[in-house]
């Protein structure tokens, strides 16, 4: 399996879309937060496991730019690739395609590991278990 990136496919439902049937656009940040945790769950790194090791991923900074409408019935695929990783934090550069392979919205998200036990949330390394299945990033 090429793990140096990932494709997640979904389509959009009537829930996904505003009174025009046009996707309503901070559903775009909830199908790029879908594609990055699929992506990590294949390489084994699921939710549940974080969660048992108080460990989080928080989003601390987004761009987005939309660049087309989707619409209702449409089917879209997000590719996600890495673009940096470091000691506490991880940086995704994802890509919408629509069924016609025109490029619907781009997004780079700045991902924080985080220490969630006890009352205080605070950075920490990212694990050397989850560094060792993520692609490399040159």
């Amino acid at each position: 399996m090429n793990t140096d990136s990932h494709q997640f496919t979904l389509r959009i439902y009537y829930e996904d879309t505003d009174a025009g049937g046009i996707v309503y656009n901070a559903n775009y940040l909830k199908f790029v937060e879908r594609a990055r945790t699929e992506w990590l769950r294949a390489l084994g790194i699921t939710q549940s496991l974080l969660l048992s090791e108080q460990i989080g991923f928080v989003v601390r900074n987004v761009v987005m730019n939309n660049l087309r409408a989707a619409k209702l019935d449409d089917q879209l695929t997000v590719i996600s690739t890495i673009n940096k990783i470091k000691r506490a934090s991880l940086v995704f550069n994802q890509e919408i395609f629509n069924q016609h392979q025109q490029l619907i919205c781009t997004v780079e998200v700045l991902i924080a590991s985080v220490n969630i036990a006890g009352d205080t949330i605070k950075p920490c390394a990212i694990s050397k278990e989850i560094l060792g299945v993520l692609p490399r990033v040159s």
